[in-house]
């Protein structure tokens, strides 16, 4: 886990996900690391399969980044009724304030059509005076 910051929850259809996202390094003011966790809670009656993932991250200057991907860092986890999985990465943005959004695609045992769970919004944004930084 990255931080005790502030999380952010969705639910769809008995999946839970959290998100908290922290400024990992600042350089000389042109580069902002921001890292990110998220926990994905199978709340379901069935195993789950997650196969990818879809972010997207939005800048103040209105450049976006997608990650469009199969698996979490080369893994297709299986979740068994009330496991959970933890995923932590980390993104390098030029401006101080973005947004992040997107999902998870998922499968259900015994299905055939995958879900899109909807990961929480979040900002990332710097502020403050005097170099004094907040997660908005």
């Amino acid at each position: 886990m990255l931080s005790d910051g502030e999380y952010l929850t969705t639910q769809t259809d008995g999946i839970v996900v959290s998100a908290c996202p922290v400024l990992v390094d600042e350089k000389a003011s042109s580069e902002f690391v921001w890292g990110y966790y998220l926990c994905i809670e199978n709340n379901t009656d069935s195993r789950i399969q997650l196969l990818g993932k879809n972010w997207n991250i939005t800048d103040e200057a209105g450049n976006s980044y997608n990650d469009c991907s199969d698996g979490f860092k080369g893994e297709l986890p299986e979740l068994e009724p009330g496991e959970c999985f933890e995923y932590t990465s980390e993104a390098p943005l030029s401006s101080p304030n973005a947004v992040f959004y997107g999902c998870c695609r998922v499968l259900e045992e015994g299905q055939t059509k995958i879900k899109e769970i909807r990961i929480p919004t979040f900002n990332l944004s710097v502020s403050g005076e005097n170099g004094t930084r907040t997660l908005h």
